[in-house]
């Protein structure tokens, strides 16, 4: 009698047992859907076309605009005698900053203060903030032009950064001398999202005019392409949350493998004291 009733028994949790596992296994399963970027009713869709164009966007025009802050690269050539040249003899010395950018090597760049101005030599400050480096170099040409002979100016930026928090591979700052990044580009440069990020919802933390803003992207959506947010501004930080099956795959999962384990063991020790 207490053989059945604890064979009953035993079946019956057993039942239990699976159903809860089914349970946390397909609550846990990860939809394409919700995986793929730039969706547009294409997700498992077979024969799509190979041979067209199916869609086209047009991508806002952007240039980023220097800020207080920001170091930049300036380097002049020209035509003028070295011992003439005051400006290519003194450009290593300019600002005396450095800049590493991915510790790889350390470039020479001028520090933007906080009225928007670098020094030169002779010539004095010069008012760089709010405007492209081209409009930089295009400015920088006509004033040394007055001093030197067939001058060629070169401007970079050297410390465009941003941030990438939350379910990235690589999670923490970035720091490049290209200032023209899309926010896919970023993710890219952050090691890609995991497997269990919420591409639907990333959030956006925008420094502008001295505040800071906050938006939510949706990345599973190809019509990002339009937005206003395409392109990474410079000190923007992105939060990507998690979907809600991370608990379950990340800790429920292993948790019940120990509960499952220790059951079995339970059962087994009572039917060899049986």
């Amino acid at each position: 009698m207490g053989f059945r009733i604890f064979n009953a028994l035993n079946f019956s949790s057993m039942k239990y047992f699976i159903l809860l596992g089914g349970l946390i296994f397909f609550g846990s399963c990860v939809s394409n859907k919700k995986y793929v970027y730039l969706q547009q009713d294409d997700v498992n869709v077979k024969n799509l076309p190979r041979d067209s164009v199916v869609r086209s966007y047009d991508l806002m025009q952007y240039e980023y605009k220097v800020q207080p802050e920001d170091i930049i690269s300036v380097r002049f050539e020209s035509l003028t005698p070295e011992d003439f040249d005051f400006l290519s003899k003194n450009q290593s010395s300019l600002g005396g900053g450095n800049n590493a950018i991915n510790g790889n090597a350390q470039l020479i760049g001028e520090l933007v203060d906080r009225n928007g101005e670098i020094p030169f030599p002779f010539i004095g400050k010069i008012k760089v903030a709010g405007m492209t480096v081209f409009e930089i170099q295009d400015k920088l040409q006509t004033i040394v032009s007055q001093y030197l002979e067939s001058p060629v100016v070169k401007v970079r930026l050297l410390n465009f950064r941003f941030t990438v928090l939350g379910e990235a591979n690589k999670e923490g700052a970035v720091i490049l001398n290209n200032n023209r990044v899309t926010l896919l580009e970023a993710i890219g440069w952050a090691g890609g999202l995991t497997d269990l990020a919420d591409k639907s919802n990333i959030k956006l933390i925008r420094q502008q005019n001295g505040q800071s803003t906050v938006q939510y992207i949706n990345l599973l959506q190809e019509n990002f392409m339009n937005s206003p947010y395409y392109y990474i501004n410079q000190n923007d930080i992105l939060i990507v949350p998690a979907l809600k099956q991370r608990p379950y795959r990340k800790y429920l999962g292993q948790n019940l493998a120990l509960v499952v384990s220790t059951l079995s063991l339970l059962i087994l020790v009572i039917n060899l004291t049986r």
